[in-house]
């Protein structure tokens, strides 16, 4: 009875002169066979393009993978040493600090040229002039020159040199000469201080 029934379904369908333009006549076993090859081409190729489209997607992110390890290991070494980086930074800031200390402020300028001119006179110097040049600044600091001249021996030079060097702001010693002069000698040498650039 089941066989009879499939039979009636295609009575009258003749495979050899198949004609798309009379479909809507067409047997409905072979209705329902058409139906399901159109059904499965297009659920086919949906799913290859869909598929096709996330397997590029998935591609390109595997492909990036290694760059996302490297900037993970890199992340990694410097989490790790970021609490000693810190310690670092705060040894800095205090090398820092202690170092602007040395550092002249602007009204302090005038006192350390008498301390200079103390110095120069304690080590039995005669003090011809000491005297402040005009400020050059740099990156982060202003440079103070200060021209001296003073004559004397050269045991008070050389106490005179030491005594500056042992002021407790940031002081050096530049370009000096000495020439004789009679029985003693006359040096000019060029002191330079700095003040820290606070204006940046």
């Amino acid at each position: 009875m089941a066989m009879d029934a499939l039979k009636n379904s295609f009575k009258g369908f003749d495979a050899d002169n198949l004609d798309l333009s009379t479909s809507g006549n067409w047997p409905v076993g072979v209705k329902v066979i058409a139906y399901l090859i159109v059904f499965s081409l297009v659920v086919g190729c949906g799913v290859y393009f869909y598929t096709t489209d996330k397997e590029k997607v998935l591609n390109r992110e595997v492909s990036q993978e290694p760059g996302l390890k490297q900037q993970v290991s890199i992340k990694t070494i410097q989490v790790a040493s970021l609490a000693q980086l810190r310690i670092q930074m705060k040894d800095v800031e205090g090398r820092f600090a202690e170092l602007l200390k040395q550092l002249p402020t602007e009204k302090e300028v005038p006192g350390l040229l008498e301390d200079i001119t103390e110095i120069g006179r304690s080590s039995g110097l005669n003090i011809q002039s000491i005297s402040l040049a005009g400020e050059k600044k740099n990156q982060i600091f202003i440079e103070l020159p200060i021209n001296i001249r003073v004559s004397g021996t050269y045991h008070q030079m050389g106490q005179f040199v030491s005594g500056v060097a042992a002021i407790p702001r940031i002081v050096t010693l530049h370009d000096y000469s000495i020439q004789p002069a009679g029985a003693q000698l006359d040096m000019t040498i060029s002191a330079k201080t700095y003040r820290y650039d606070d204006t940046k």
